[in-house]
Formats: C-alpha cells, sequence, structure tokens
C-alpha cells in the first residue's frame, strides 16, 4: 500500500483596524493572501458604523511554506495587518557602519509602531526605505547609510505594527484627491481645493514646503511663485541648479534659456545668458549677497531672501557652474531636504518629477502633496513610489500657479 504525504500548510492569525473598506484596504489584503498561493478565512469582521469609527478585521491566512508565509507577511504588514501573536521585535546589533543585518525591517512611510518590552512605541522620524534602530528605550527610523557599529536594529517581521493613512472623507478640501490623476480635472477646481489646503496647513501651524523645477520659470510662473513667497504662503523652498539659475537670468536678463520672456523669441547669443547669470552671483559671492548689493531685484530667489525663506538648491551631473549655493554632495542635498521638511503640512510639487520623487520618499504618509506637471506621467511615477499621500493635477505649472497666488490673494503671512 502506497503511502502520500502533503506538507502541512503554515497558519497565522492577523488583524487590522482602520477604514479597511472606504479605503479598498480589505480588498488588497484578500487578494495579497491569494497572490502568494495562501487562502484566507475570516474569523471576524466588525465595520465601522460612521464615517469616523474604525473597522475591525481578524484573519487566519495560511501559505505552502514558510518562505511564501514570510513573503505574504511582509507585504500585509505594509497594508496594516499585525500577527495576533505578535511578542516583542526582534533586535540584532550591526556590526560594520553602513552595513544592516540580511533580514532587516524596511519601513514604509505610513505610522509605524513596535513592540518593545510589551508595550508599543512609534517610531520616529517615519520615512520609507529605512531601518528601524532602538536606542536609549526609543524607536527611530534611520538610513542605511547612517547605521553606526552598535546599533540595535529590527529584524523579521515580528512586534511590527504599520498603520495606513485612512481614506480623506470629512474634509472637502481634499476631496479632488480621491479621483487621483487626470487631465480631465477642471484646473479652477484644483486650485481652490489646493488653496484650501494650503491655508489649512497655515492655521495648523505647519509649513508649506514648494518643490519646483526650472519649468517654473519657463512657463511664467516665476512672478506668481515669487507672490507666493512675498505673502508668506510658502515656507520652504526646494529645488535644483537648473530653478535657481533661471529664475536669476530671467531677473538679470530677462531671458530663459536665452528665449525673451516678453515675446517669446530668441535673444541673439542667448544661449549665454544662464552662465552670465552664474558669473554674476559668482562676483557677488552668493545668491543672499547678490541682493544685498542690489544686483538681483527680483525674482523666486530674490523673495526668499528678503523674506528669510529657507531653500535648498540639490546639484546634479548636468549642471553649469553650478550657483555658489547649490549643494553639489548628494548626500548633504538629502539631509538638507530632510532637515527642512520637518513640520511640513503640505508639499507642492511643480514640473520636478525627480525631486519630486525624492521627497516623497522622505515625507511620512499623512503629509499630504500635490504634483502638479502638464505630464501625467509624472505625478503617476510619484505615486507608484509608494507615496500613496501624491496625487496629480495635470496642468500648466504657470497658468496653476497664477490662479493659486490670485486665489489665495494678499496678506497670507502668518
Amino acid at each position: 500500500m502506497e503511502s502520500s504525504t502533503r506538507a502541512v500548510p503554515i497558519q497565522e492569525v492577523v488583524e487590522a483596524v482602520g477604514h479597511l473598506i472606504d479605503s479598498q484596504v480589505m480588498e488588497r489584503i484578500f487578494d495579497t493572501v491569494v497572490e502568494f498561493g495562501g487562502r484566507f478565512e475570516v474569523e471576524r469582521f466588525e465595520i465601522g458604523k460612521t464615517n469616523s469609527e474604525p473597522s475591525y478585521l481578524r484573519l487566519k491566512v495560511e501559505a505552502p511554506t514558510t518562505e511564501q508565509m514570510k513573503q505574504m507577511l511582509a507585504q500585509l504588514l505594509g497594508l496594516g495587518c499585525t500577527p495576533v501573536d505578535s511578542g516583542d521585535v526582534e533586535l540584532r546589533t550591526v556590526e560594520r557602519d553602513k552595513c544592516a543585518p540580511e533580514d532587516f525591517y524596511s519601513t514604509t512611510n505610513h505610522r509605524t509602531l513596535v513592540r518593545l518590552n510589551g508595550e508599543w512605541l512609534e517610531v520616529k522620524n517615519q520615512r520609507m526605505d529605512a531601518m528601524i534602530v532602538i536606542a536609549n528605550g526609543e524607536a527611530y527610523c534611520r538610513r542605511l547609510r547612517d547605521l553606526r557599529a552598535g546599533d540595535q536594529v529590527v529584524v523579521g517581521m515580528r512586534g511590527i505594527r504599520v498603520i495606513p493613512e485612512p481614506k480623506e472623507r470629512d474634509r472637502l478640501a481634499f476631496a479632488f484627491m480621491s479621483n487621483g490623476i487626470s487631465s480631465e480635472r477642471q484646473v479652477e477646481t484644483a486650485v481652490r481645493q489646493t488653496a484650501a489646503l494650503v491655508r489649512q496647513a497655515r492655521e495648523a501651524g505647519q509649513k508649506v514646503v514648494v518643490v519646483a523645477g526650472p519649468v517654473v520659470v519657463h512657463t511664467g510662473g516665476a512672478p506668481s511663485l515669487a507672490r507666493l513667497i512675498r505673502e508668506g504662503w510658502v515656507q520652504v523652498l526646494l529645488a535644483g541648479n537648473a530653478l535657481g539659475v533661471h529664475d536669476i537670468e530671467a531677473a538679470l536678463l530677462g531671458t530663459s534659456l536665452g528665449v525673451r520672456q516678453a515675446d517669446g523669441r530668441q535673444e541673439e547669443h542667448g544661449h549665454r545668458n544662464h552662465m552670465r547669470a552664474i558669473n554674476a552671483i559668482y562676483h557677488a559671492g552668493s545668491i543672499a549677497k547678490a541682493v544685498e548689493s542690489g544686483t538681483l531685484k527680483s525674482g523666486v530667489m530674490y523673495e526668499c531672501v528678503k523674506a528669510g525663506i529657507p531653500f535648498v538648491l540639490a546639484g546634479s551631473l548636468r549642471d553649469d557652474g553650478p550657483l555658489p549655493d547649490t549643494i553639489t554632495d548628494m548626500n548633504e542635498a538629502q539631509d538638507a531636504y530632510a532637515e527642512q521638511l520637518r513640520g511640513a503640512g503640505l508639499v507642492l510639487c511643480l514640473g520636478s518629477m525627480l525631486h519630486s520623487i525624492a521627497v516623497g520618499n522622505m515625507l511620512p504618509s499623512w503629509v499630504k502633496i500635490v504634483c502638479v506637471d502638464i505630464n501625467p506621467a509624472v505625478a503617476t511615477k510619484v505615486s507608484d513610489r509608494g507615496t500613496g499621500q501624491a496625487v496629480g493635477v495635470v496642468t500648466d505649472v504657470g497658468l496653476f500657479l497664477d490662479l493659486l497666488a490670485r486665489t489665495l490673494g494678499n496678506g497670507g503671512r502668518a
């Protein structure tokens, strides 16, 4: 008589709390289990009875192998599922600088808690693609390059709870974001809703951060952005070398990439104007000194200096010059960006895909992002990188800024 053996499936019980239905989280939880060759059984489900009350889900999941269960739990954890019998987090000591243990836990941008000595601690400095380090009874997100020998790093999946941001239901000002990215949305409507978000952030004492590309200057949006800074609606400017260069070129010479802004015609020998702008700033010593000396009298960078608004210009391989204020070390530029993003309540990304993605990676999921670009693929790419709180407005950046500045009006300084 032949005997057959069948592998016993691996089982776990997980639970999730939140707006599981209208945020479509529960559907994604079920799909994830099936995707990894598993099956699920709903042991308990309690639906929230009001628009503010969360739902509760208790789910038994099975997977054919330990490896599949490990992969499944990693995905479920990011959706807010926590193993019911979860004990304390497992820690491992870093042996060399910048070298994490192989099974380190990689963070999402959602609010995260870890269990230590039977108590749940909220992880500080939340951001995606980081490690969690335990030090002095506290938990912190730390980048790989910042790990030091002796650090205690969270490994595995146990003792970790992730809390995804719920879908906005009550605040009309953010309702336009629920429909995702569309070129068919009326620009005026998106501008009004964005203006409401700006006001909300300022009333809450949070910073409004602008991430801007040189297209702001090319599309004629620089005067409107300068007005927003002057009137107190913007607290931080993050950009690359190109925005600073072309803004200063426009202020000093009236051209952008050698094209006259007054009539759109190519200036004779205008190709050298951006280099003339960089040279003028080097002669002055810095952007701030160019303002102080009277060399620079208008523009976005001028208004930042006059208003005392911090700005960070991050360099790249293709930069001309660059400006003396531009940070050419990428690690230093990232650190400077991250420092200025602390306390942000709203980030406006204007025509800059790479800088928008970089900022999205640095932000926790409860900081909202409005990404404005004529190319819908830019906003899509920002969202696809895992920045779920980013939603796009597909339109001309210059037009958007003009409407936003006029909508917010004067007297916005907090």
